[in-house]
């Protein structure tokens, strides 16, 4: 994490500065982790200071580096996340007038949803160690911006939906499919900020997100989460952690949806390993997503703990013991994949190098998954 800082411009020269959504929202668990683990305030000011430099580069236009909220001044650096936050692509979004090309896509810029909750996240992981509301805020704030951007109501059947991908503005979707576990991680991100703004009783202007969440409570009602894609199953994991932390602390009384998630989480496990990559060369695996992987399934015994000390707020407490040591025939995965990983000649390839940040980043979570998976 220290060579991260240096590299990517945290730290040292401005002039090699890059930031990315995704990979900074795990970078900044991990320095509340060390700091967790170390009680060295050079970590925690490196939390901040990367939340800091996130906004003001991701939380401005490329080219004029005016703020995507159309505040200025005072008032912009006060609501950094009004705007929402670019993805951090190395290529800028697709114009108005550009076809769409699925290879390109990915490499340009705009905003994604599950990014953005990532982002949330990681404030709401930063006001919770620091005890300063302020992150949370700007956290409640995106939220609200970023739903309202990214559902709609579809005119067919009058339901709402989401689009996966939007401008740097906000202003029009630039892939207008769902993703496929966007409502799920909304839903609780947005009940997790919930949980912490009760902390900040006298924050001004509080936001309230009932709205947002009743909007996500009925887009997830009967969806099916199930996926052979490992980093999606690691996100599944991590979110079933999230819900089930949320639950013992009495914000949320949603048993069958914590039930439901472990068995397709089950279903996608059996899917994963019948398609499975683990036994093939480094150069034709992308580290990052395995990674996301083990860091799901690190949560494994720590939902079996905390249901196991808080048994009073579960109902379905046989169901849940049961699932959770079904998936406990996984957890050798974990192992699996960070010891691959953790081998230097691994991390030579091109499908490592070409994607080093996100790819360290990740790994040094893997070792240390605390600060992430934690509410």
């Amino acid at each position: 994490m220290q060579d991260f800082a240096n590299s990517t411009g945290l730290t040292g020269s401005p002039q090699h500065r890059r930031r990315y959504l995704w990979t900074d929202a795990f970078a900044v668990c991990n320095y509340l982790e060390l700091y967790r683990q170390s009680d060295n305030q050079e970590y925690l000011q490196l939390a901040i200071k990367l939340v800091d430099q996130v906004h003001h580069t991701l939380g401005r236009n490329r080219e004029n580096d005016t703020w995507l909220s159309g505040l200025t001044g005072e008032e912009a650096k006060l609501h950094p996340t009004l705007g929402g936050l670019r993805i951090g692509k190395q290529l800028d979004e697709r114009g108005t007038n550009e076809p769409f090309d699925d290879r390109l896509e990915w490499e340009r810029d705009g905003q994604y949803f599950h990014y953005l909750t990532k982002w949330m996240h990681a404030l709401n992981r930063v006001s919770r160690v620091t005890h300063n509301g302020v992150y949370n805020q700007w956290a409640m704030e995106l939220a609200q911006v970023s739903h309202q951007a990214f559902t709609y109501t579809s005119g067919k059947d009058d339901a709402k939906k989401m689009v996966w991908k939007m401008s740097i503005d906000l202003s029009r979707p630039l892939i207008d499919s769902m993703g496929q576990h966007d409502p799920l991680d909304g839903l609780i991100t947005y009940q997790e900020l919930v949980s912490t703004s009760a902390l900040f009783p006298d924050t001004k202007n509080k936001i309230d997100l009932k709205a947002e969440i009743d909007d996500l409570v009925t887009m997830c009602s009967g969806h099916d989460w199930g996926t052979p894609d490992s980093l999606g199953i690691g996100g599944l994991l991590s979110d079933a952690y999230r819900l089930v932390q949320l639950i013992s602390k009495n914000q949320l009384r949603d048993d069958d949806m914590l039930k439901s998630l472990l068995q397709d989480i089950d279903f996608s496990l059996q899917a994963f390993i019948k398609h499975n990559t683990l036994n093939l060369s480094a150069k034709n695996r992308l580290a990052f997503r395995e990674l996301g992987l083990a860091i799901g399934l690190y949560a494994i015994p720590e939902m079996q703990t905390a249901i196991k000390q808080d048994t009073g707020s579960f109902t379905h407490i046989n169901q849940l013991n049961i699932l959770l040591t079904q998936l406990l025939r996984f957890y050798p995965l974990c192992d699996l994949i960070k010891d691959f990983w953790t081998e230097t000649k691994h991390r030579t390839v091109n499908t490592w190098t070409e994607h080093a940040d996100i790819n360290n980043v990740m790994l040094a979570t893997c070792l240390a998954p605390g600060s992430y998976l934690k509410i």
